[in-house]
């Protein structure tokens, strides 16, 4: 395939900066000669294409193809498969990033992250990540599942941080994805998949057309729409056991799931546009919409033990309603209910038919005698799109007009709970209320390249300007999600067990709107030396200014050897979702007790009382230096990198509520403050020192009859926490924002080595992939235990039955591999499982399901 490279080509790639335009093993020919440019890029730089070798700084490039010999069509897993250094996990019981799965990029948190689509940032999700494995913990990054893989051309990822080109965010790297822009020609895919285990069956179909648009331009359409069934891995949980031994019959089995959630009607939707308007103008527009509806588990409620519903006591006695009391506010007792003891996991059976018998009496047991564990989701949407103008005026100057609008809409649900401080008049299924991220974005970018008598190339001068506006909304919920009943002064939780709903009080829109100027230079000062240096400006409404730079080398020795380095300095300001929302999680305390934890806003007095104040943006320097090389046939990148980040946002500690912080919460509108046992915010309050490796290593060669294509690709991260900021009670007493845990939790929370290797060999109508995988151990949050190394291996086999069909069959994960399990104690002996009844550790990087097998047919025009 030819592509004619000429004038306009080179200003449609410049002008796309910083997006990323790749053309792998694709040929141009200009002025009728040929020359072959592999990787074509401009991510992390403002000029005209080149190649991702010749870059300045780590790129690296995947294209459309890698993303279809692969099993699963979720963008984020597609990824990790195929890049060491990102990172996502299953997030099971997870509370909302159950909905949206938070990843990682050179282990840091998924909003140090810039994403882009076409060169344009992407709005970042309605979703905060409460509960993410201790690293993602209450980040609020962009859904980048949304995007179909059928709609990419390409996607690039910039190692290196580039806050100083991009602005905010921009701290690990940048991801940019490219749509497919083809004015004809379809594709057509339909798959089919499910696990070893019989279990989480999952179909797809997806298509893609390529059609004219005038005479000068084209439109390219995209579609996918599938479901997945969930999964299970449980075993039952040791107080479910306890249950069962004793005779409660109405227990089920298993009484937790632990397994990845259910997905239904997920459809992605994605259109990209251009056309010549003729006089070097070009009009562009692109987009997309998607949705989907999640529904997942929660941890179980024990009807003897649960606070606040069957028990007030921690499960000596049944919590027995008063009717008569509820109604008349007065709580003396008047319905004479019985005392309900519970002796070796059995209610007083005569107590307790007393309780069934008498109307003024009431117990949950009643409604859930087995107890309950609630069904958690919701349906989120996404909504997103750009339109611009780019050309070049008569002066040389390149222009680029766009204006982007986007929005994250999520919609939650919970059921088979209750709000027990309504009694028996309690509803089963809540809507608790919604979240929703709006953002708007227009940006001016010029470029003009001018001569400069010493330098071996021209001097590229780049100069923009952008305004943004984010806009977090948290809509209120039913009622009856956040009501404080009539029971609760008799000691019954309020709010719908599991997520309490948002409140009058809680709910609202905060805005936050910045606008930034920036300067890029870059040139080849001689044949061999590439310069460059940027400087950006941002004015944010809420907190103020922030001025960042960056530089940048390469100098290629040879031919076939080069070193290239960066440093720069880099900031992410706090979303307006972190600095004012409020949230429940449900989870196991150090104890092992199943405890409600609340976020809370950084200012509200109580949590200033432990150190809490108002949100700053987080600062960071980050240096790369690295080698590309050519050994022989095999093309080598090595890369180190240091990002030391200052004022890093995260969640804090949990700490124990008093009667009186929780009088103050309740003031402040959040009506589950009574049901809550400890309480956390968000906090500048640490600093970390990130270093890391990443090798990547690709070779070519034929095989028999046939090509055969090796990649390996190579990540060492470790992060250290070198400061955390403390805080002194009235009392004297001091305390850190961050303890041990959560310490551990940044530094071990994700594997600290990850390598894949993979083999992609072609013979005739065959083709032939396999690709290993290694992580090494990490500490698993949820259980507080190290979790040993993994590997993986994947296998695909096609056929391409004619020149439009292919037909593929895969398997991820083919040797059956699962992470270490978990063993507790019961009655004194090994227990397979934890307390919770988790087998495995929810965060492992293999995911906990086992094999996977797929079957898939694409058909192309």
């Amino acid at each position: 395939m030819k592509t004619k490279f000429n004038k306009r080509t080179a200003l449609f790639l410049s002008m796309f900066a910083p997006l990323t335009i790749g053309f792998s093993s694709q040929t141009f020919a200009q002025d009728g000669a040929e020359d072959e440019v592999e990787e074509v890029v401009v991510l992390g730089s403002r000029r005209a294409a080149r190649s991702a070798s010749d870059s300045a700084v780590p790129v690296d490039v995947i294209s459309g193809e890698d993303f279809i010999n692969q099993g699963s069509t979720d963008l984020s897993t597609l990824l990790k498969n195929i890049v060491a250094s990102y990172q996502v996990m299953t997030q099971p019981i997870s509370d909302a990033a159950t909905l949206v799965r938070p990843a990682n990029l050179r282990g840091l948190a998924p909003d140090h992250t810039l994403v882009l689509v076409n060169g344009k940032r992407r709005h970042r999700s309605a979703v905060i990540s409460w509960l993410g494995n201790g690293v993602a913990d209450g980040a609020q990054g962009p859904d980048i599942s949304q995007i179909p893989a059928i709609a990419l051309k390409q996607v690039a990822i910039l190692r290196d941080g580039a806050a100083a080109q991009y602005g905010s965010d921009a701290i690990a790297g940048v991801m940019n994805f490219t749509l497919k822009d083809a004015s004809d020609g379809a594709t057509f895919e339909a798959r089919y998949g499910q696990y070893y285990e019989g279990d989480g069956a999952t179909y797809n179909l997806a298509g893609n057309i390529g059609l004219p648009f005038t005479d000068n331009g084209f439109v390219n359409l995209s579609f996918e729409y599938g479901e997945t069934d969930d999964t299970d891995r449980s075993v039952q949980r040791r107080d479910a056991l306890g249950l069962i031994a004793a005779g409660n019959t109405n227990v089920a089995t298993p009484a937790q799931i632990w397994g990845q959630p259910k997905i239904n009607d997920d459809l992605k939707l994605v259109y990209n546009m251009g056309v010549d308007l003729g006089d070097d103008k070009e009009f562009y527009a692109f987009g997309n919409y998607g949705s989907k509806e999640v529904d997942g588990g929660f941890f179980f409620r024990n009807p003897n033990t649960r606070g606040g519903v069957f028990s007030g006591d921690g499960g000596a006695t049944l919590l027995i309603g008063d009717v008569l009391d509820a109604a008349d506010g007065v709580l003396d007792g008047s319905a004479g209910c019985p005392v309900v003891t519970i002796t070796n996991n059995v209610p007083d059976p005569v107590a307790l038919a007393q309780v069934f018998a008498d109307p003024n009496c009431f117990s949950f047991q009643e409604m859930f005698p087995g107890g309950f564990t609630p069904r958690f989701g919701g349906t989120v949407e996404d909504f997103a799109t750009t339109v611009g103008l780019r050309g070049e005026l008569d002066n040389g100057w390149a222009y680029d007009i766009s204006g982007s609008f986007g929005r994250s809409f999520v919609d939650f649900s919970i059921r088979n709970t209750v709000n027990a401080s309504l009694g028996p008049n309690t509803p089963t299924t809540f809507d608790p209320g919604a979240y929703e991220q709006v953002e708007k974005n227009v940006n001016v970018d010029l470029s003009k390249e001018f001569e400069v008598a010493s330098f071996y190339s021209g001097l590229n001068v780049a100069v923009g300007a952008e305004w943004r506006q984010e806009a977090f909304t948290v809509k209120v919920g039913d009622q009856t999600s956040f009501q404080i009943g009539p029971y609760a002064a008799q000691g019954f939780s309020s709010a719908s067990n599991g997520f309490p709903g948002f409140s009058n009080l809680a709910g609202g829109t905060f805005k936050r709107s910045n606008y930034a100027t920036y300067v890029d230079l870059e040139a080849d000062v001689t044949e061999r030396l590439l310069v460059g240096v940027a400087l950006r400006f941002e004015d944010f409404q809420d907190f103020g200014t922030t001025t960042n730079g960056k530089i940048v080398s390469r100098y290629e020795f040879t031919d076939d050897f080069a070193i290239r380095g960066a440093y720069s300095t880099g900031f992410r300001a706090p979303t307006p979702g972190q600095s004012n929302t409020f949230n429940v999680s449900t989870q196991f305390s150090a104890t092992g007790e199943l405890v409600n934890n609340g976020t809370i806003p950084a200012t509200n007095p109580v949590a200033v009382s432990r150190g809490g104040k108002p949100l700053d943006a987080e600062k960071s320097t980050n240096f790369t230096f690295g080698v590309v090389t050519n050994i022989g046939p095999v093309e080598l990148t090595v890369d180190y990198f240091a990002i030391d980040l200052d004022n890093r946002i995260t969640l804090s500690q949990d700490n124990a509520l008093s009667q009186s912080e929780v009088d103050v919460l309740l003031a402040s509108g959040i009506t589950s403050a009574a049901n809550l046992r400890n309480f956390r915010f968000f906090t500048n309050g640490f600093d970390t020192e990130t270093r890391g490796l990443d090798v990547v290593a690709t070779y070519s060669t034929e095989i028999g009859n046939g090509n055969t294509d090796f990649v390996m690709s190579f990540n060492r991260t470790e992060t250290e926490v070198v400061r955390v900021d403390s805080f002194t009670l009235p009392d004297g007493t001091t305390g850190t924002l961050l303890g041990g845990e959560r310490i551990t939790e940044q530094e071990r929370g994700l594997p600290q080595t990850r390598w894949n290797f993979s083999a992609n060999h072609m013979i005739g109508d065959w083709r032939f992939l396999g690709r290993l995988t290694h992580n090494s151990g990490y500490y698993g949050t949820d259980n507080n235990i190290f979790v040993g190394d993994n590997m993986s291996l994947d296998l695909e086999l096609a056929y391409n039955i004619n020149d439009n069909m292919t037909i593929t069959l895969g398997g991820q994960n083919v040797t059956d591999e699962f992470p270490d399990e978990i063993f507790g104690t019961l009655n004194g002996q090994p227990h397979l499982g934890s307390g919770s009844g988790s087998r495995y550790d929810q965060n492992s990087p293999l995911g906990f399901g086992g094999g996977f097998y797929y079957l898939r047919f694409r058909y192309e025009l």
